[in-house]
């Protein structure tokens, strides 16, 4: 049996503004609840989303990180710094077309299925692996849905916090959601 935790990264000024994309540092409330943490279970290998904000958050746990470009936050094209109500305002239909369809892209980015495709693909191959995630809130959301063989338009219905931790184990060729016991 192998175990893969995925952790949201500490918040940034963007996650709290609800804006799309960036890379930004973790802000100081991310970081001291970072450093509060314990972390997160043991782990042959820690490995990060290409951003600020997941490696501050793997180095305020005491870690360094390998990055890993398949888990980077989705390409917003050109909603990347844009709050959502400002793409409300601007490309209403494209953000109702990109709520509702996971294949779309009407920002001319990546559209959430591929975002799940290669988060998948990556957490695959790291199957038989000791691994200790560190990534945005919607890339843990896309491996999960990859992992519990769910639709794509389920990233929505899944509801990841920063700094929050997810167990996966893989047994029997398949992922398995992970609750421990409580201590």
């Amino acid at each position: 049996m192998s175990g893969l935790r995925l952790l949201a990264c500490a918040p940034t000024a963007a996650l709290r503004g609800g804006r799309f994309g960036g890379d930004d540092d973790i802000d100081e409330g991310g970081r001291r609840a970072a450093l509060a943490m314990s972390p997160p279970g043991r782990g042959d290998l820690w490995v990060c989303a290409p951003s600020r904000a997941a490696r501050e958050t793997a180095q305020a746990l005491g870690h360094s990180a390998i990055a890993e470009p398949q888990l980077g936050d989705p390409d917003f094209g050109r909603w990347d710094g844009m709050s959502l109500d400002e793409v409300a305002a601007a490309d209403g239909k494209g953000l109702e077309q990109w709520l509702t369809d996971p294949q779309s892209a009407p920002h001319g980015g990546e559209s959430l299925a591929r975002v799940r495709q290669r988060t998948g693909s990556w957490l695959d191959a790291m199957a038989r692996q000791r691994v200790v995630v560190v990534a945005h809130p919607i890339v843990v959301r896309a491996a999960l849905v990859h992992a519990l063989g769910l639709p794509d338009e389920a990233v929505w219905n899944l509801d990841v916090a920063p700094l929050s931790l997810t167990r996966l184990t893989y047994r029997s060729g398949q992922w398995r959601l992970h609750f421990p016991a409580a201590p």
